[in-house]
């Protein structure tokens, strides 16, 4: 007779057995999903996000957290691993549990062909449920593109996109311009 296989897990079930893994896993609506690999562009434009913000934030009230900071939406039921979220102000965590952040002021994905549908659909959905979140930043590893969502006091989403080599996108919710010569800085596309 064959093993039941379990469909749903709760919060709890989830952080104990993430806790335990080598890899990371999202949890959505009690279904828990492997996260997948990066590429080289996405490495490369990750690191170059990673040393702008650096740099922008050195001497603000302002900080930034890598993919192995985990993002709760709580009111979606969803934790993320983000590739980076920003916090200008004050960062709280969920109680107990210092890896989990409940407050990011905007959340940047690196998007594959695999993942943009996700990252564009159902995930920028999730991430609207958070309060705190300002502006939401695709930035594509596939060519030279990012498009950044910014919340309206109406609450609707505004979208700007650029693609120029000297395009700067202004991220106003953290007092950043981003300039995409320095995001796509030594990204070969295709290269992998």
């Amino acid at each position: 007779m064959a093993a039941a296989v379990k469909l749903e897990y709760t919060v709890e079930e989830y952080l104990a057995m993430e806790r335990a893994s080598e890899t990371k896993h999202e949890y959505v609506n009690g279904q828990i999903v492997a996260m997948a690999g990066a590429t080289k562009a996405h490495d490369q434009i990750t690191f170059n996000l990673h040393g702008i913000f650096y740099t922008l934030f050195r001497n603000r009230n302002c900080t930034g957290y890598t993919n192995d900071t985990r993002v709760n939406i709580n009111a979606v039921g969803a934790y993320t691993y983000p590739d980076l979220s920003l916090v200008c102000g004050e960062p709280r965590f969920e109680q107990g549990n210092a890896n989990t952040l409940l407050n990011p002021t905007v959340i940047i994905e690196v998007v594959s062909t695999s993942t943009e549908g996700y990252d564009r659909g159902e995930k920028f959905q999730q991430y609207r449920a958070l309060d705190s979140l300002r502006q939401y930043v695709l930035v594509s590893q596939s060519r030279r593109l990012i498009d950044c969502l910014t919340r309206q006091d109406n609450d609707q989403w505004l979208l700007t996109s650029a693609s120029h080599a000297d395009a700067v996108l202004q991220l106003a919710s953290i007092d950043c311009m981003l300039a995409l010569a320095d995001v796509y800085e030594k990204v070969m596309f295709g290269a992998e």
